[in-house]
């Protein structure tokens, strides 16, 4: 085979791993987070630079800004000069949540290692990764979500050393929209003429033109009840 031809097989097999997904979000991250103040705790000895606004923590951690929240064993953090957090957290697995603009819905991102960028909304997640909006999800070795532009990619990797995953495949689930009930249509409009049902033809008067239709019997009038004076105390 020459050589061309063995490159353009290498590339097929390479595209077959990886796969790309660009999707539109329902909704941005909640855009008043950076104007919240940046709780953590952890259960081991703590390295903080409160003048450089910097940290490493270990143990059970957890950081909080208004709606958003990460756990994991170990996270580096800093507070970005507009006041937003960026962090790389490293657990089993790491659980990244925060709320939607203006909606009251939140999404979700777990992986074994997460990076996020404060300053540009920017979620990355690798290594067994799955990303949650209600009860749309994608599973993949690499996701990076954009909350500012209200996209993601996904790509199909190989699992990490001794870890599991999906491997060289992006997996998702889109539910159906809930714009309309399920299972509904809308009534078919009336032109206001009535038809004979199938089967059957339409009165005709003996010099064959359409018969005149009965007018429509009039409703029973509602039942009226008259109380039982020897009833009455």
């Amino acid at each position: 085979m020459t050589q061309p031809g063995i490159a353009a097989r290498r590339v097929a097999a390479l595209a077959a791993c990886t796969i790309g997904l660009l999707v539109p979000a329902v909704a941005g991250a909640e855009k008043a987070d950076r104007d919240k103040p940046i709780h953590f705790s952890a259960e081991q000895p703590a390295e903080v630079d409160f003048d450089k606004r910097v940290g490493t923590l270990r143990g059970n951690v957890v950081i909080t800004q208004g709606t958003l929240t990460i756990h994991a064993d170990r996270i580096d953090f800093k507070q970005n000069p507009d006041d937003s957090l960026s962090a790389t957290a490293v657990g089993k697995p790491v659980s990244f949540r925060q709320k939607k603009d203006d909606s009251d819905e939140y999404f979700e991102g777990y992986a074994q290692r997460a990076v996020y960028d404060g300053q540009t909304q920017t979620l990355e997640l690798f290594d067994n990764a799955l990303l949650k909006q209600g009860k749309d999800e994608i599973h993949s070795n690499y996701i990076s979500y954009n909350s500012a532009t209200n996209m993601f990619r996904s790509e199909g990797r190989p699992n990490a050393p001794g870890a599991e995953g999906p491997g060289a495949r992006v997996q998702g689930v889109f539910e159906p929209r809930t714009d309309t009930p399920l299972g509904t249509k809308g009534a078919p409009k009336s032109d206001g003429k009535e038809t004979a049902p199938a089967g059957k033809a339409a009165a005709t008067t003996k010099d064959g033109k359409p018969a005149t239709p009965a007018p429509a019997a009039k409703a029973a009038p509602p039942l009226k009840l008259t109380p039982d004076p020897t009833l009455q105390k």
